[in-house]
């Protein structure tokens, strides 16, 4: 009987069409195959979304757009009131739940990922940080002084979503210790990224909510170190922290970074006493069970399986639970909204090449491709060379060459700095947001173009 449900399922198998990424999912995945299939697919969403900004930015509806993004929202609790755009609860408020995501798996990362090995981390650290400080160099030497100048942290961020969307489409032809390499080096940029933001990118301060925060900060620390485990209390700690923050003057956004560090990340249960639970339990499951009758008839039953189900949450930690969950949503939607609402610049066709070469363009284009490509490739390549790090199984220099290129695309964090730098100057936003989708255009062309080539790199079974 068994063989022939083997056969069976062997077959129906057989007739499902997959594409070439599926086929290599379509079984269990571990914690980092799961969240780079998930990336694969974001950053194939997030093309076309702002393919569609682009259009609407440039179409009929070029003026319903731009009132869109400053209609204005808020909302008042006796005499306190909050009120801002359309525009900024975005980039302020549900961009919050993108940083979450981001710290936990920042954490994981730290813990048990790819970053917790010192010797496998070593080498995409050093890749990172070169693709952060050679980007910003070639920046401030190109941009014009001034205000400008203030852009220098745009080229420093790379698009995981987008650079794994291009993978993607490369299939079977890239190393899977490459993808790792890849999302391994963008989580350090992330972290870059996330201090830039806090330290260079803040408004005057307000010293008592400055406190307020740090106080909150010191709440969800002292939560997860008396062993609070449920995630709606961190949440709402956060949502205070995160108004805190709003008003101290340091970007809103990192509530969600600090709420993120301080999720429990140990288990409940421990695997032999979870394991040994389910057996009992999947033995009551089966003594209660009549055929035929329905569950919701059977209240034992239906008690049976919430018990499982409050076992397989036991033995997970609330780190891995929320990010397993919180990920589909931002993934999927608080990133295309940001995208549909950030990425609409307005082209002028005509003076194209104009635009194009204007300073501060230039200095965040070529700040993604040129600086990024030398600092990561550059420095990786010394770093071998010098004999400090090692190449991951099956990847040779031409591979991180093609990894550096796809580094360029700087699509979400680098608008995301871009509105912070030039806040109230919409004429450099839309010289440097012009700078970030040429260059990310140009780098993911010529990294798929370069890893297309090099074709015979497989990929471990």
């Amino acid at each position: 009987m068994g063989s022939k449900n083997s056969e069976k399922f062997a077959e129906d198998q057989e007739r499902l069409i997959l594409a070439p990424w599926e086929k290599q999912f379509n079984r269990i995945l571990t914690p980092f195959e799961e969240f780079a299939r998930r990336e694969t697919t974001s950053g194939l969403l997030l093309m076309g979304i702002a393919l569609l900004a682009l259009v609407l930015a440039n179409s009929l509806l070029a003026s319903r757009y731009e009132q869109l993004l400053h209609v204005h929202l808020g909302f008042t609790l006796g005499g306190w009131e909050l009120e801002k755009t359309l525009h900024h609860w975005i980039n302020d408020g549900l961009m919050s739940l993108f940083f979450f995501v981001v710290g936990l798996e920042l954490k994981r990362e730290l813990m048990v990922g790819e970053l917790a090995n010192a010797r496998q981390a070593a080498l995409p650290i050093v890749a990172a940080i070169g693709g952060m400080l050679v980007p910003a160099l070639l920046f401030v030497v190109i941009s014009p002084a001034g205000d400008a100048l203030r852009g220098w942290g745009i080229p420093m961020a790379t698009d995981i979503a987008f650079a794994l969307g291009v993978i993607a489409l490369l299939a079977n032809r890239v190393p899977k210790s490459l993808i790792t390499f890849l999302v391994a080096l963008a989580i350090v940029d992330d972290l870059g990224a996330v201090v830039v933001i806090a330290l260079f990118y803040t408004e005057d301060l307000a010293w008592g909510f400055l406190l307020a925060g740090a106080l909150l900060s010191g709440l969800l620390l002292l939560m997860n170190m008396i062993g609070v485990r449920r995630p709606f209390l961190y949440f709402l700690v956060g949502i205070v922290l995160w108004l805190t923050l709003l008003k101290s003057g340091v970007h809103a956004t990192l509530a969600g970074v600090i709420t993120a560090f301080t999720i429990p990340a140990l288990p409940r249960f421990e695997p032999d006493a979870f394991s040994q639970r389910m057996r009992n339990l999947l033995d009551r499951f089966d003594a209660s069970h009549n055929p035929g009758e329905s569950i919701l008839r059977n209240q034992r039953l239906s008690g049976v399986v919430q018990t499982l189900e409050n076992g397989i949450h036991g033995v997970e930690t609330p780190l891995q639970r929320l990010e397993h969950t919180m990920h589909m949503p931002v993934a999927f939607l608080v990133l295309p909204i940001f995208a549909l609402f950030n990425a609409g610049v307005h082209i002028d066709f005509a003076n194209l090449g104009q635009a194009l070469t204007q300073p501060l363009t230039l200095g965040v284009s070529l700040g993604l491709l040129v600086g990024k490509f030398i600092g990561i490739a550059g420095i990786s390549w010394l770093a071998v060379r010098s004999g400090m790090v090692a190449l991951p199984s099956g990847v040779h220099m031409g591979h991180i060459s093609g990894a550096a290129l796809l580094g360029g695309i700087g699509f979400t964090m680098s608008i995301f700095i871009a509105e912070l730098a030039f806040a109230q100057q919409p004429d450099m936003i839309q010289q440097a947001k012009l700078g970030i989708l040429s260059a990310s255009l140009v780098a993911g062309l010529l990294g798929y173009l370069w890893l297309y080539r090099l074709g015979g790199g497989s990929r471990p079974a």
